[in-house]
């Protein structure tokens, strides 16, 4: 920093009687709640900016997005009975919306359910920004070698994030509306409620938002020497049935749309055997 920036009334007098700059000196626990407050809160205006912007445009906000899978016009409905036809599947693949009316049933529940969605869709939007003021705060209380081996955190974090949450919503969220309001047991009529309606869709999406920062996770674990790709090729097998169970657990009972599922989730996870043999050798190199 130049001197004319610098407040040299602070400097000490070596024993040569020439002025040095302070040293600086640890942060203290109020230093540090004085630091985290003003991440959390440039995090919450990002979110906020977010989130006004989806309640002024909320019609075309639920209707397209928390609603979509409902409607035929739904993008996924279309690009799976192309897939089925290409398969040569028939129509085994071929979905349409539900197209049920969806109840708002308590005294005031649409403009509550409205904010509090506005502001839930504010944070899938502003996540690299919330992402980047918790890494800056995380940061600094790491050793160097410790921040190289997280270089890039933040931009692979985000990207695996927004593809998780894409494939949950335009591949999970599909199947599984269709299913679950397509189901009938002793004559009910199914009549979603609005909240029920949004609770499966962030079931839908965001558990598989964090799924796909597996490869992350593997990253840190075998850079550090607590995950190997030895051993992750060791446990493919038990790795895969695992895969299927979560495919079965994520999807109707249909084997095609099990193995939809199940093939990107095995992928993810070679992916992240190729992640760690990386990170393996870096570790490696760095006990030479």
């Amino acid at each position: 920093m130049p001197l004319d920036q610098q407040n040299i009334d602070d400097w000490e007098l070596d024993e040569h009687g020439r002025p040095q700059p302070p040293e600086e000196k640890e942060m203290s626990f109020i230093d540090h709640l004085e630091e985290l407050r003003w991440h959390v809160m440039k995090s919450l205006i990002a979110i906020s900016i977010a989130g006004v912007g989806l309640f002024l445009f909320r019609e075309w906000y639920f209707r397209n997005i928390l609603f979509g899978t409902n409607y035929d016009d739904f993008p996924s409905y279309k690009f799976f009975c192309w897939l089925s036809g290409k398969l040569g599947t028939g129509e085994v693949l071929c979905m349409t919306g539900p197209n049920v009316p969806i109840q708002a049933t308590e005294f005031g529940e649409q403009f509550i359910t409205a904010v509090k969605m506005s502001f839930v869709g504010g944070f899938v939007i502003a996540f690299p920004y919330v992402f980047y003021q918790v890494w800056s705060f995380i940061r600094p209380g790491l050793y160097k070698e410790e921040q190289q081996a997280t270089r890039g955190v933040i931009f692979v974090c985000s990207l695996l994030f927004f593809i998780g949450i894409a494939f949950g919503y335009f591949v999970i969220a599909p199947f599984g509306t269709n299913f679950l309001m397509g189901f009938e047991v002793g004559g009910a009529v199914n009549q979603p409620k609005m909240g029920s309606m949004i609770s499966f869709m962030i079931m839908f999406t965001l558990p598989a938002a964090l799924i796909f920062e597996l490869p992350v996770l593997v990253h840190f674990l075998a850079r550090f020497g607590l995950v190997t790709a030895e051993g992750m090729r060791k446990y493919r097998k038990h790795s895969f049935i695992g895969i299927l169970v979560m495919a079965s657990l994520l999807t109707p009972p249909d084997v095609v749309t099990q193995v939809l599922i199940a093939v990107p989730l095995y992928f993810l996870y070679e992916l992240s055997v190729f992640v760690a043999k990386r990170a393996e050798k870096k570790y490696q190199a760095s006990l030479e």
